[in-house]
């Protein structure tokens, strides 16, 4: 995710540079094909300034709709990621004051640090696999032995967590640790993450409309490149930087519409869900009172992953 200060130029620039580089030269190149013609003719040619107009006014709006669309793919995700924070707090909650036994003994510590630890993991589990990394070598150090061989035979390593939770929320129950009530109470919380699971993987699997944004490309680059043949009877040579100056606005907002549409991309702009995913695990590790809590997620100059 980027933040509010310190994007570099070269960042920003760097998304559409050959776009500007392409453009540039056409605009160089008409300058200096309409100042020949000209010198042996006597003759402009140019269109009417209306033409181009009609034409960015129709992008402008496509563009409005498409930002918009994006940006809403990219709140959702992180309105999910937002729901995961609060249910794994929840969890880690009832962990520790729904379980419970008459006689505190060192088998319920266990299980309740244990419990809380693997839920950790499953939100580094998830933020891994939306990224299309490897999460097994990731998490290993918060599961025990068995529970990573567990595990481990799972295409979705984060489902296999949730199904580890269900198993000892039933053992606790026969263990006597909890009633029914507060074993659906903690079922429940284990089914909204499941749902927000679900939510991310939509999100990560459902493709933007390919066709529409290679339609408003299409519309842009016609837009652009006839856009010289109405400026240069108004500017003359001063045409290339208006030129510029114009295309590179409607690349910029094409370029922002591209990034935020699929928000677990591995880039700068994604939902941040290592930081995410850190900040719960110093919140959970806080509850379970352990003497050695990880710093907050390194932050790079200009974005937070």
């Amino acid at each position: 995710m980027l933040l509010k200060n310190n994007i570099p130029f070269s960042y920003v620039f760097g998304q559409i540079k050959y776009e500007v580089l392409l453009v540039s030269i056409y605009g160089i190149a008409i300058e200096l094909i309409e100042l020949g013609y000209k010198s042996i003719t006597a003759i402009e040619f140019s269109i009417p300034l209306t033409v181009p107009t009609i034409l960015g006014t129709v992008i402008s709006l496509l563009l409005a709709f498409r930002s918009n669309q994006s940006y809403e793919r990219w709140w959702e995700a992180r309105i999910v990621w937002g729901a995961i924070v609060n249910d794994s707090r929840t969890l880690s909650r009832q962990v520790l004051s729904l379980i419970e036994s008459n006689e505190e003994n060192d088998e319920l510590d266990r299980f309740r640090k244990k419990f809380i630890t693997r839920q950790i993991a499953w939100n580094f589990a998830l933020a891994k696999s939306l990224r299309n990394g490897i999460a097994l070598p990731y998490i290993e150090k918060f599961l025990s032995p068995d529970e990573f061989e567990y595990v481990a035979k799972f295409d979705n390593v984060p489902y296999a967590l949730l199904d580890l939770h269900a198993k000892d929320l039933k053992f606790a129950l026969q263990k006597g640790w909890l009633n029914r009530f507060q074993q659906i109470a903690i079922d429940d919380t284990i089914t909204r993450l499941c749902d927000s699971m679900g939510k991310c993987e939509r999100i990560k699997k459902t493709v933007f409309p390919s066709t529409y944004g290679l339609y408003i490309h299409f519309a842009l680059w016609v837009f652009t490149l006839s856009l010289p043949f109405a400026l240069i009877d108004l500017f003359g040579f001063i045409m290339v930087p208006v030129l510029v100056i114009l295309s590179t606005c409607f690349f910029l907002i094409e370029k922002m519409a591209i990034q935020l549409q699929d928000p677990f991309e591995n880039k700068p702009t994604d939902t941040p869900v290592m930081t995410i995913s850190r900040t719960i695990e110093r919140d959970l590790k806080q509850m379970m009172e352990e003497s050695e809590i990880p710093l907050e997620m390194e932050k790079k100059e200009f974005y937070v992953m």
